[in-house]
Formats: C-alpha cells, sequence, structure tokens
C-alpha cells in the first residue's frame, strides 16, 4: 500500500511540474508589409504619360507663337 501510494505522489508531482513548468510557445513575428512603393508603373502608362505631357507642351508653345506674332 505504501508503495502505491509513493507511486501515485510521485506521478501527481511529475504532472504538476510539467504543467508549472511548461513555457509558452514562441511568438512567431508577423510577416512584413508587402513593398507596395517598389511596384513598377506599367510601361504603356508611362509612355502614355509622356506622350500627353510632350504634346501638351507642343500645344502650348504654339499658342505662344500665335500670340507672339499677332
Amino acid at each position: 500500500m505504501k508503495t502505491l501510494r509513493y507511486t501515485i505522489c510521485l506521478g501527481i508531482i511529475t504532472i504538476c511540474s510539467n504543467l508549472v513548468s511548461a513555457q509558452a510557445p514562441t511568438p512567431v513575428p508577423p510577416p512584413p508589409p508587402p513593398p507596395a512603393a517598389s511596384v513598377p508603373i506599367d510601361g504603356g502608362l508611362g509612355i502614355l504619360a509622356i506622350a500627353a505631357v510632350g504634346l501638351g507642351l507642343r500645344k502650348a508653345n504654339k499658342s505662344q507663337e500665335n500670340e507672339n506674332n499677332s
């Protein structure tokens, strides 16, 4: 009977010590944000924007020449 008590006490102490000494899982850092600033502009849109600026400058230059000639 004594050995049964000792075995039960030893089992309870072992289980309790494992529960007390259990460590919390290490936290996982969040993933980095996506690099939105490094996304390139589509080549076709860039060419279209440059063409629009060029046509606007050409039109402005022609209107200034017409005002100076008048």
